[in-house]
This record gives C-alpha cells, sequence and structure tokens, in this order.
C-alpha cells in the first residue's frame, strides 16, 4: 500500500508507479465492474499507419488479420497521418491538431491519435504491426472499463520479460519495471483513463520546448499511460472498477518480428529524439 505518492516526475515517482501497477498485475481477485453510466465499446477495430500510399506489404498482411473481422459485423477504420490529422481537427479542434503536429515520429502520432480517437467515439485500437490469433473476439467489449496489456522490463539483463513469468509474485525481483503498453486499447467513448492522459499528453507536446523532440514514449506513449492509471489509482482507490488487465493478451494476438520496417527510421527505437 502507498501511503506517500510523489506526484512529481521523479525516480521515487517511476518506483511507485512500477509497484502500483505490479499488484494490479499480480493480483489474483479481479474486481467486478462499478456501475456505470458509459455505454459498452463500439465494436470498431482502429488502426494507424501513417502512409499508406506505401504500405509495407508484411505489415499489410497483419493488417489483414483485424480487417478480417468485418465479415462478422465488426468495423475497421485505418488511418493515415492525413486522415488522423482531419479527424482531430474536426473532433477536437485547432488545439489538438497542433499537439499532433508536434508528434515528430509515425510512432509518436499513432500514440497521440489513438488516445484522440477513443476518447470522442470509444473502441479498440491496435497496432498495425500486430497479428490477430485469436477465434474470439466479442469478449473484448464485455464491459465498460478500460482494458490494457502488462509488460515487464528487467534492467539487469536489458531485456522484456515474458508475460508468464511476471503475472505471479513469486518470481519477482526488484530488476524489475511494471508497466501498462498502450496496445491494445480497448475503451468506451469519453473513459476518464484516456481522457486524462490525452490531457496530459497534450500539455506535454504543448510544454516541449520548439525545435526540441520529446521522449515518445513518456510524451504520448506507455509512460503516460501508465503514469495517469497510477495517479488516478492512488487518488482514487478505485482504478480496478475503471481497467482491467490483460493478463492473457498473448494468446489473442502477437506483435510481429521481423518486419521490414523495424529497421529503419520508422521504428521509433531508432528514432526517439532525432528528426526523421
Amino acid at each position: 500500500m502507498i501511503h506517500s505518492v510523489d506526484m512529481t516526475d521523479s525516480p521515487e515517482h517511476h518506483r511507485q508507479r512500477s509497484e502500483f501497477i505490479r499488484g494490479m498485475v499480480q493480483r489474483t481477485e479481479c474486481a467486478l465492474a462499478g456501475r456505470s453510466l458509459r455505454e459498452q465499446p463500439p465494436k470498431t477495430i482502429i488502426q494507424f499507419w501513417h502512409d499508406l500510399q506505401n504500405l509495407p506489404p508484411d505489415v499489410e498482411e497483419c493488417i489483414a488479420s483485424w480487417a478480417r473481422w468485418q465479415e462478422v459485423g465488426f468495423k475497421h477504420v485505418l488511418f493515415d497521418e492525413f486522415t488522423a490529422r482531419s479527424y482531430i481537427r474536426t473532433s477536437l479542434g485547432r488545439r489538438y491538431e497542433q499537439a499532433f503536429d508536434r508528434c515528430y515520429h509515425p510512432a509518436m502520432q499513432a500514440d497521440y491519435f489513438r488516445l484522440c480517437y477513443l476518447s470522442v467515439e470509444g473502441g479498440f485500437y491496435v497496432d498495425a504491426d500486430d497479428v490477430c490469433i485469436g477465434s474470439h473476439i466479442d469478449w473484448l467489449f464485455e464491459d465498460t472499463r478500460l482494458k490494457v496489456h502488462p509488460l515487464c522490463y528487467d534492467i539487469a539483463t536489458a531485456s522484456m520479460v515474458s508475460t508468464a513469468s511476471f503475472l505471479t509474485a513469486e518470481t519477482f525481483t526488484p530488476n524489475w519495471i511494471f508497466y501498462f503498453n498502450n496496445n491494445p486499447l480497448i475503451a468506451a467513448r469519453r473513459h476518464p483513463v484516456i481522457q486524462l492522459a490525452l490531457q496530459r499528453s497534450t500539455e506535454a507536446l504543448e510544454n516541449s520546448i520548439d525545435g526540441a523532440l520529446p521522449e515518445i514514449q513518456a510524451t504520448t506513449g506507455p509512460g503516460i499511460l501508465s503514469r495517469t492509471i497510477f495517479e488516478l489509482g492512488v487518488t482514487s482507490g478505485t482504478i480496478e472498477r475503471e481497467v482491467v488487465v490483460l493478463r492473457d493478451w498473448d494468446l489473442f494476438a502477437i506483435s510481429k518480428w521481423p518486419l521490414s520496417y523495424r529497421n529503419d527510421r520508422r521504428n521509433w527505437r531508432h528514432s526517439n529524439q532525432k528528426a526523421i
């Protein structure tokens, strides 16, 4: 239990955030969804690729694994940089469009756009390089809670920890950092976590010095989402009535490796805080 919470973006804040998320991930009991006036997420699958005129064939194959759900009544929408900017301008206004324009990398654009779209419309956002291997999808839309995928990074080995290894407390080491991925995100429209994450991300982009390239994860990606869930959690005490941890996501979808774009500047890991 966290008694004194550091709300600045300090090493102590990061430690407390990791511990809080570890508690959510490794807790065996599951809180029931609280009563909510929100509607369930619409059965819409949303994806983004910045340049659809130059869509890599291997990424197109990944997208097709999600587009196939249209055959059973789901809607699939694919945005690029142009249509995403137009959507943001029309749905949220000039302030958010200007924030989007500060996203200097396609991955950052995708990060920010998903928060914008889900805040307004709700639905199921999944990255274009994920492949759906599941045979049932309705369970993702069953209630109004935000559904997020947990991740864990081992500082000692500089590598990700397999999901099966970190779901229970028995294998924990102090070198592990727990956080939530921003892929996938399944949310009802106007979900408080998404709305606050969008607000925080917008402010971070606005506050970045002109010409500076802010760190992607912390500004628009998993960092801003994890921070939002943590801070809402410690102030409300009821975050598990608003958030569901997808402990078995790896049985439903996989991130495909290798893909052609991962070896060039389109891979955000090669371009973080660098101009393309």
